[in-house]
């Protein structure tokens, strides 16, 4: 009997299969440039920009502003009530006739959110959806995706994180048009490495269908796609920008155009965002 099991052991340690189950070394990923075009003054500018067709919506934790493109004039503000109810708006999405934000309870724990409304015309708060206690973290940003939305969720390493959770299980969620989870993705490795100890604090689709995110302080936004199979996300380019971190928002003309931030220097920026060509086209789909 010893004879067969040998064979057999002989057999296994053969089997081509086995090399497939190695890691592979996997090709660097490109880094690109963008260029910036232009810059505006914005005190508010400390989370992150939307934009619409005439006017930048810069959003300062509980503060929304908003300000013209083309003569970069504050025309209103608004102020979340003392004590605020909104207490850390991350990001803003111009939305048809809406400015959407997405709001947290940062950095007090359990993690709760929120999604604000706002009308653009006036400002004035239109609307409040509570997405409550998630497992997945605090929200940070979201988009348009299918027929509901794409959108990240944050774990950090230290103040606003849980004990048992470090940046690491921070994700990117989708849901319906009315916020009940349909699936999701994790961070490529090349990625999450960059983001800590945060997560992302931008994120949105581009006209060419990647998904761009940006980190919390790094000048880099990093384009990622579908993957063919599996859970998590291909890196597909790193892109130096003007802008540390936070939350931008693509310009609605169908440009390359994006909207960020300067944290530092309180400053709202047009960059323009270079092509995005994956040499393997196979290795990733776009969101739509």
């Amino acid at each position: 009997m010893a004879l067969p099991l040998l064979i057999l052991a002989c057999s296994r340690a053969s089997d081509p299969a086995g090399a497939r189950e190695r890691p592979t070394e996997t090709a660097p990923v490109p880094r690109l440039t963008a260029r910036s075009l232009r810059t505006y003054d914005a005190p508010e500018a400390t989370q992150g920009v939307a934009v619409d067709a005439r006017h930048f919506y810069p959003v300062a934790n509980s503060v929304l502003a908003k300000y013209e493109l083309a003569s970069g004039v504050r025309v209103d503000l608004w102020e979340a009530p003392d004590p605020p109810l909104v207490r850390h708006m991350n990001s803003c999405l111009a939305d048809g006739a809406l400015i959407r934000c997405a709001n947290s309870n940062y950095p007090a724990t359990p993690m709760a959110s929120s999604i604000e409304s706002f009308d653009a015309a006036t400002l004035e708060h239109a609307g409040s959806v509570s997405l409550g206690m998630m497992d997945e973290g605090s929200l940070t940003w979201f988009d348009r995706f299918a027929d509901g939305w794409i959108a990240g969720f944050a774990h950090y390493d230290a103040s606003g994180g849980l004990a048992y959770k470090d940046h690491t299980f921070s994700s990117i969620i989708t849901f319906d048009a009315g916020w009940r989870r349909t699936g999701g993705w994790t961070f490529p490795a090349s990625v999450m490495e960059r983001l800590a100890p945060h997560a992302a604090s931008g994120g949105a689709l581009g006209p060419d269908g990647w998904l761009y995110l940006l980190g919390h302080d790094r000048p880099e936004l990093y384009v990622v796609g579908r993957p063919p199979m599996g859970p998590t996300l291909v890196h597909l380019a790193t892109i130096d920008v003007e802008a540390e971190g936070q939350a931008f928002s693509w310009a609605q003309d169908g440009t390359r155009t994006v909207y960020a931030i300067s944290r530092p220097q309180r400053l709202v920026r047009a960059i323009e965002i270079p092509p995005v060509r994956p040499d393997d086209p196979s290795a990733a789909r776009p969101f739509r």
